[in-house]
């Protein structure tokens, strides 16, 4: 490939008013020869960019870190206020490092892969046997048992009483022995009825239980094993969005870091026009005090003034936009502001063929792998719900110890058994739920094949802006080129007087659009690069010479010139 730089004396043939006369002064083409090394070419600058003086890139990004407490809000104004001790310029690499270590969205699909992770170890978990144990200390004063206690104290009086009486009532007709003996039972008894009314039982019981139970699902019609596996899938589902979200958030930043580029660029764009209109309301002052111009000259010239100083005040505002949209992508601390610290220049060289581009990008892109498992998710729920209609078989096995720490008494007991459960109707819900799994998995099938359609028209539509970003890039050079040398025509035609100050706006009117054409041509053409590398998945070695489409070197771009 060959890089074609137009100098000032090119693409135009000067017309020099010298003391009236004319003198034409033929073009000079200057060809750049064939570069060897793919860097240089990467780093090929369009000449006489309108670059504002770069700012140094910072050597430490510490500072810019937000707070680690991210449920604080700022109470102050000084909180979100710029400090200008951290007001950095930050080159297009600093500024990806910042964003894979502070962009909340990335940190998010990481908390995801790993919630995906803690989810698959729970599925993995059912393989193995519950265990679970308690233990239990209870004191219990129950009002049944006082009353159940009472009630078997009376009885017992009663009954003693009533023994007491019947022997009692035989003693008059017994003789002294009997009598002897009768009264001795009569005092045991009433030895009794003291003791039961003396002794009566406590209601309260302090009793101490444990116990241990073993349970294990041994048969689940494949649901457990279609949950291990509907798990793992999503966990591959997780670290691709994970992989598309780090690809996603490196061209988004990269675009705010081009959208920053431009704006500074349009503010020194703007600046010189203004400094033009300025240099041309001054001019035609001269003129007319010299007698030479008109005031309706200097009146359009002020005018022109007006409108550029607007156009640079848009510009400004856009420029602190930029900024502050590149700072929120970032993540940064409030109190941080950036600026660039890459010059506008051509990012490098797409190596290779649309063809090429198309076939990598739909076997790299992890978007489709990640609708894959979606598919793949969708058909192991689907084997799960039915496997909740088939038969499930379980075991247990229980061991329980118990104390009465009131009267030390201990026991020990055990349980074993085997559950199985099957359900024989359900009105048709688990169909119904298998069967929207299924769908489901049709539906990631189409988003498929929908994705791969998408991906061909991503990779065309940039792979054209590309080639045609590629031609315009040398187009406008040699456009502002000539507007350049326009305008100054313009203005020596005014001082000789057989021009006009209309003649003096136009040009400059088209010295500034043609900049901010070669701006935006080569805006576009790294938008297209840096797009084509997010589409494949993954960013290309730079090209070597030759390896460019041809189209795009074949060209025909000025003044006849072809570079090949």
């Amino acid at each position: 490939m060959q890089w074609i730089r137009w100098g000032k004396a090119s693409c135009l043939s000067a017309t020099l008013i010298l003391g009236g006369s004319l003198a034409v002064a033929q073009p000079q083409e200057e060809t750049f020869p064939i570069q060897e090394d793919p860097s240089s070419a990467s780093e090929f600058t369009p000449s006489d960019l309108n670059e504002q003086s770069l700012r140094l890139p910072a050597t430490d990004l510490n500072p810019l870190n937000p707070d680690p407490k991210v449920l604080d809000v700022p109470t102050t104004p000084g909180d979100v206020k710029v400090d200008p001790n951290l007001d950095q310029a930050i080159t297009l690499q600093q500024a990806l490092e910042l964003a894979k270590r502070n962009n909340r969205d990335l940190q998010i699909a990481e908390l995801q892969l790993r919630q995906s992770k803690a989810a698959l170890a729970e599925a993995k978990a059912a393989k193995l046997p519950t265990a679970t144990a308690q233990a239990s200390v209870n004191r219990i004063d129950s009002a049944t048992t006082r009353i159940a206690i009472k009630q078997n104290e009376e009885a017992q009086i009663s009954a003693i009483e009533n023994q007491i009486q019947q022997l009692q009532a035989q003693l008059p007709g017994l003789n002294p022995v009997q009598a002897a003996i009768v009264d001795q039972t009569i005092q045991g008894l009433q030895a009794d009825l003291q003791t039961v009314r003396d002794s009566r039982p406590s209601s309260v019981s302090n009793l101490f239980n444990s116990s241990v139970q073993l349970d294990y699902d041994v048969f689940t019609s494949g649901q457990r094993p279609a949950s291990i596996q509907a798990a793992q899938s999503a966990v591959k589902a997780a670290e691709k969005s994970l992989e598309t979200e780090l690809q996603q958030l490196g061209l988004d930043v990269t675009n705010d870091y081009y959208d920053m580029q431009q704006a500074d660029e349009l503010v020194q764009i703007a600046g010189a026009a203004v400094k033009n209109a300025e240099e041309t309301l001054a001019n035609t002052q001269a003129l007319e005090q010299a007698g030479l111009g008109t005031r309706f000259d200097v009146l359009r010239s002020e005018v022109q003034l007006a409108n550029q100083q607007q156009q640079l005040s848009q510009a400004q505002s856009q420029q602190q936009t930029a900024r502050r949209q590149l700072a929120q992508r970032l993540s940064l601390n409030p109190q941080a502001a950036l600026s660039a610290a890459d010059p506008v220049k051509i990012a490098g060289l797409w190596p290779l063929s649309i063809t090429d581009t198309i076939v990598k990008a739909q076997q790299n892109r992890s978007e489709l792998g990640e609708l894959l498992d979606q598919r793949q998710i969708a058909q192991q729920n689907e084997r799960l719900i039915k496997g909740s209609f088939g038969p499930q078989v379980s075991v247990s096995a229980s061991g329980t110890f118990a104390v009465d720490l009131s009267d030390p008494t201990e026991a020990f007991g055990y349980a074993l058994g085997g559950q199985v459960t099957k359900t024989l109707f359900d009105g048709g819900a688990t169909k119904a739920n298998a069967k929207q799994q299924a769908l489901e998995a049709k539906i990631a099938e189409t988003q498929f094949a929908n994705f791969k359609n998408l991906i061909r028209f991503q990779v065309e539509q940039n792979f054209f802006t590309l080639q045609s970003s590629f031609k315009n890039i040398g187009t406008n050079e040699c456009a502002v080129t000539q507007a350049e040398q326009s305008l100054e025509l313009a203005r020596l035609r005014l001082r000789a007087g057989i021009g006009t100050q209309l003649e003096v706006s136009n040009a400059e009117t088209e010295l500034t659009r043609t900049r901010s054409n070669r701006l935006q041509a080569i805006i576009d053409y790294n938008r297209a690069l840096i797009a084509l590398e997010r589409f494949v998945g993954h960013r290309q070695p730079q090209a070597r010479m030759g390896e460019v489409p041809a189209s795009a070197t074949q060209e025909n771009l000025c003044n006849g010139t072809q570079s090949g």
